[in-house]
């Protein structure tokens, strides 16, 4: 399909457009600008079909060679000479491709509401949307709706207590202890929980769950996708994918960009005499904020799948459907919709236009202000299995990702 799509083009949508146009937020390179442009020169407008045939030749190595083509040879040389172009080049090198493996890594569960909630472990940052699902499971919202203020106070303040552990912890557990166990521990939740009283106060502090670390406050940008797949066998994929920013390091090779997935690291080694967990070192995978999810009954059969782009913002996007779902009882769709809430530190913002009058005002009562911005980059994608058996899809509507159930090909003889 990939293949398909990159010979046969796609028409631009407007999000595109705008990321490529004048005055984007995320000026586009020459380079990503030459890669996204028509035959006379321009670069594509929203409606324009795009092609990308480069792309699709690539795509064809990569499925006769399989990892390889990226790795050795013809593309890996182009990939490093690349990286080293001003006017910052990198240092590295034919060795650094080859010699990389992606590491595979048993899911980290937990239950939620009856169900068993599976991420991936760190350095992904999912035993965090963990934490923030057990903090909320030992209030009251299960008993609220929507509509309740209350409900999103509670939502608002879990999420700052998980970003607070998570600032502290979660990096590459094979370059530094990651306290999952601790983090996740139904005592200690029990303890964050408690902290959650009638009023917004301080930011709250980290537990005291390892050595002591130094904050990681590390912006991360949104240049993400996610897609959920489940086939006529029963087999679930839950993939969330990232360049990193939106147009990624700005660099192109064979009809790709090259990521700039390093700024998650965390370029200040320590904060207060402490280390940060997150600090940059040789071989290091950096934190991510990806957090793919399946989620499945007792006996181990697939109830749902989701999964958003948005940065840091991701873990709440993804609770929030996950409270929807299961707390709520909404529909797939319904939960998806929810307006989005981020809770980080001291700073609240959210989709206010979404919110009721009155449910902003009890979140001032309660101490927050609630600003616009920065919470309309969701994009999440889900599949539920009904109890009768049926399949539900939805797609986030701030984005261009859309729900597609497809019939199996029948062989005639």
């Amino acid at each position: 399909p990939a293949i398909r799509a990159a010979t046969a083009g796609f028409k631009v949508p407007a999000r595109m457009a705008s990321f490529l146009g004048e005055g984007s937020p995320f000026p586009p390179t020459n380079e990503v600008r030459m890669l996204f442009s028509r035959a006379d020169g321009e670069t594509v407008q929203e409606g324009d079909l795009f092609r990308n045939p480069t792309y699709a030749h690539t795509l064809e190595r990569v499925a006769r060679q399989g990892p390889r083509a990226l790795y050795e040879g013809e593309i890996a040389r182009e990939i490093v000479a690349t990286t080293h172009l001003p006017a910052l080049p990198g240092t590295m090198t034919l060795k650094d491709l080859a010699s990389y493996r992606a590491s595979w890594t048993e899911p980290v569960c937990r239950p939620y509401r009856g169900y068993s909630v599976c991420v991936p472990p760190p350095p992904s940052s999912g035993v965090s949307l963990l934490q923030m699902l057990s903090i909320l499971d030992r209030t009251d919202i299960g008993g609220r709706r929507p509509s309740d203020p209350q409900a999103w106070f509670l939502f608002a303040q879990a999420s700052r207590l998980m970003y607070a552990d998570r600032d502290r912890y979660v990096a590459d557990p094979r370059f530094v202890p990651v306290p999952v166990d601790r983090m996740l521990e139904p005592a200690y939740v029990r303890l964050r929980a408690q902290l959650i009283g009638q009023h917004a106060g301080a930011a709250p502090l980290p537990g005291d769950l390892a050595t002591p670390r130094g904050r990681d406050a590390t912006a991360e940008s949104a240049g993400t996708s996610h897609f959920v797949i489940v086939d006529a066998e029963g087999n679930v994929v839950s993939m969330t994918t990232t360049i990193e920013s939106i147009f990624g390091s700005g660099r192109t090779v064979e009809g790709f960009v090259l990521n700039n997935q390093l700024t998650d690291f965390s370029f200040v080694p320590a904060e207060g005499g402490r280390p940060v967990a997150n600090a940059v070192r040789g071989g290091k995978r950096p934190r991510s904020s990806m957090a793919p999810v399946i989620v499945l009954d007792h006996a181990g059969n697939f109830v749902a799948a989701l999964g958003s782009p948005g940065g840091s913002a991701i873990l709440e996007y993804n609770a929030k459907a996950l409270v929807g779902l299961f707390a709520w009882r909404l529909s797939l769709k319904e939960a998806i919709e929810l307006p989005n809430l981020i809770a980080r530190g001291d700073t609240y913002s959210g989709e206010t236009a979404k919110f009721s009058p009155a449910l902003l005002a009890g979140l001032r009562d309660r101490g927050i202000e609630l600003k616009p911005g920065h919470a309309e980059n969701s994009g999440l994608h889900g599949v539920l299995r009904r109890a009768d058996g049926t399949y539900e899809g939805a797609a986030d509507s701030r984005r261009e990702g859309v729900a597609r159930s497809l019939a199996p090909r029948v062989q005639r003889p």
